[in-house]
């Protein structure tokens, strides 16, 4: 039984550290996302060498998230795996279906504003929360 307990410990404890990994990887993302936006008019008066720089290093950190991100799918068990991956796939196919009627409305011009990709962001930011949700409810 104790082996039981070891391991379970063992699991529990690299799922916490691939969270608290993916948690730094994602506040680095989010923090070189807004150095990247507001740099440009606060802090180095739009020269574009250093916004490239700065897009660049965003990018660059948004990719160590996403492998952070795998990390943790990777650890999950079986039925937090099913969770994520149907959050995710209601996500991608709502923020598709929805980002191209957007963008065709704002092209053909029935919407009187610009379709703004932070609209789209937010969609499928509650869209994969209400996923989650909804499959713990559902698996539990």
């Amino acid at each position: 039984m104790n082996k039981t307990n070891t391991n379970c410990s063992e699991w529990e404890e690299s799922v916490k550290k691939n969270t608290i990994r993916l948690g730094l990887w994602t506040a680095a993302w989010v923090v070189t996302m807004a150095v990247a936006n507001f740099g440009p008019v606060f802090l180095w008066s739009r020269n574009k060498s250093v916004t490239a720089i700065a897009i660049l290093i965003n990018m660059a950190v948004g990719f160590g998230m996403i492998i952070a991100n795998k990390r943790h799918l990777k650890s999950l068990d079986e039925m937090h795996q099913k969770i994520q991956l149907e959050a995710m796939a209601l996500s991608l196919g709502v923020g598709l279906v929805a980002g191209l009627g957007y963008s065709n409305m704002d092209v053909t011009n029935l919407i009187s504003f610009d379709a703004e990709i932070s609209h789209l962001v937010i969609l499928m930011g509650l869209t994969y929360l209400a996923g989650v949700i909804s499959g713990v409810r559902k698996y539990r």
